[in-house]
């Protein structure tokens, strides 16, 4: 199977538990025969060789090189993959034979027609696409949308002006390139302009996009080439805001989730809001639990170090959503039994300064240790100086980083309000809310090793089962259902 598949984050650009699940996922789907384009918002650079084939901006840019070559030595070139699939009304969202508009993104679908690969109407195509990009940086040059309106088939000659276009909206943007910036809902936008400029070449199986920022580029490739769409839901707007969400980015995730053929959502505990606060009906979503990555390095033996004070740590985005002041306040409560504890908070997030004001303020500042975000080694590392894990969070869907800690021989403690929590045995459990009995069940790891080494035992046996590979395969069962109700 080919899967095109979007997604906001990718190994090198990794700011989360996003990207690390896109690179296990993918992984595994690699070892079981299938192919992966992955759209990154970002330009990968050229010496990156991985299982995937990354695309963003700097494939644009290659293709209409070739485009341009192609066409001074007068070759004919068509648009592989630009073909509209004909199956009625479900060749675009709902019915109303338009893309739904979602926080400002609007755009009327393409025709229509029974060939496979027609002459393509480019100006329509490329006027939207350009409109995308631009989102937020003013309107189309009206000199750009007339000569759109001139191409009307697929000769190389008006696919090079097309691709030349396209090139120089991405430069009147100043070369944008994704991450986590100031504009999200513009930056949403140029990048569905991008997926839609890249998927038109492309011939694929499935629509495979994970989290709101791709839905609406996701939503417009379903539209332009009918091919059925799984939209991947990692966390919601109700997990990262509480009862506090942004409406725009609601409306983006509901537009997403309600357009899906298949919805893929990571705990029991996110089908259920998936449900309740978006409306998707249950028969159309699936659970699929995240894995850990077997292959990663194991932790040696001998490799404790000494000293006299035991480590907890908090590795996570600190953020509302991951529970960071409980952690706080419990370490409060803790050292008031342990003086010989550390209390490390490994991340970085929007609450950050006001969490070392609340160590300070709890007089136990000179107890925690603040490292800022952490990626690749230095998080094992990090794993395996701590004699205790603990993932307070206040919503979590799912939770790779317990899973994380528990490959590196880590007992764990997570709140019961996460996904997570639904496939661990051997991991102690407590309401985020309930600081004394994380307190107290954080003392009873730190002072009964026999309880540590029992946590350790079992959870190193129960991580066999929480693999990539069965989470790759009930993602192809989630596509197939999807292929099957395009049908």
């Amino acid at each position: 199977m080919r899967i095109f598949m979007l997604g906001w984050e990718f190994p090198p650009f990794l700011a989360g538990g996003l990207g690390t699940a896109c690179h296990g996922l993918t992984k595994a789907l690699a070892r079981q025969g299938h192919e992966i384009l992955f759209v990154l918002p970002q330009s990968a650079p050229e010496d990156i060789h991985t299982h995937v084939q990354l695309l963003g901006p700097h494939t644009l840019r290659r293709r209409a090189a070739e485009v341009r070559t192609r066409a001074a030595t007068g070759e004919s070139v068509s648009l592989p993959g630009a073909h509209w699939v004909e199956h009625g009304e479900g060749s675009v969202i709902g019915s109303s034979g338009s893309v739904p508009e979602i926080g400002g993104f609007s755009g009327s679908a393409p025709p229509v027609s029974s060939h496979p690969y027609p002459g393509v109407d480019l100006g329509d195509t490329l006027t939207r696409v350009v409109e995308r990009l631009h989102a937020g940086h003013g309107a189309v040059p009206t000199t750009r949308t007339e000569r759109f309106a001139a191409l009307r088939s697929s000769s190389a000659t008006e696919l090079a002006a097309a691709m030349d276009e396209v090139l120089g909206s991405l430069e009147d943007m100043g070369t944008r390139d994704g991450g986590y910036g100031g504009d999200l809902l513009g930056d949403a936008q140029r990048y569905a302009g991008l997926v839609a400029a890249l998927g038109i070449h492309e011939r694929f199986d499935v629509i495979h996009a994970h989290d709101w920022l791709t839905y609406p580029a996701a939503l417009t490739l379903r539209a332009l080439t009918g091919k059925p769409l799984v939209c991947h839901i990692h966390a919601t707007e109700f997990d990262r805001s509480g009862e506090s969400v942004n409406q725009q980015v609601y409306e983006i995730e509901r537009a997403g989730l309600q357009g899906a053929d298949r919805v893929i959502a990571v705990s029991r505990l996110t089908k259920s809001i998936v449900h309740r606060r978006y409306g998707v009906p249950e028969n159309r979503i699936d659970v699929v639990y995240n894995g850990v990555d077997q292959d990663s390095v194991q932790p040696k033996q001998g490799m404790a170090i000494e000293r006299d004070e035991k480590i907890v740590l908090f590795l996570g985005r600190i953020t509302m959503q991951k529970g960071p002041e409980y952690f706080i306040r419990a370490a409060a409560r803790v050292l008031e039994k342990e003086e010989k504890v550390k209390f490390v908070v490994a991340g970085s997030g929007d609450m950050a300064v006001k969490m070392i004001e609340e160590a300070a303020a709890l007089g136990i500042g000179h107890k925690v240790l603040f490292t800022g975000f952490l990626r690749g080694r230095d998080v094992d590392r990090v794993f395996r100086m701590a004699d205790c894990y603990v993932m307070p969070s206040v919503s979590e869907p799912f939770g790779i980083a317990p899973l994380e800690a528990m490959r590196n021989d880590v007992p764990v403690i997570v709140s019961k309000q996460s996904g997570v929590s639904e496939v661990l045995t051997h991991a102690l459990k407590v309401d985020f809310w309930d600081t004394d009995e994380m307190a107290n069940k954080i003392v009873a790891v730190l002072r009964y090793p026999p309880l540590g080494q029992t946590l350790r035992e079992h959870g190193r046996f129960e991580l066999r089962g929480l693999n990539w590979d069965g989470a790759a395969e009930k993602c192809v069962k989630s596509y197939a259902r999807a292929i099957a109700g395009r049908a």
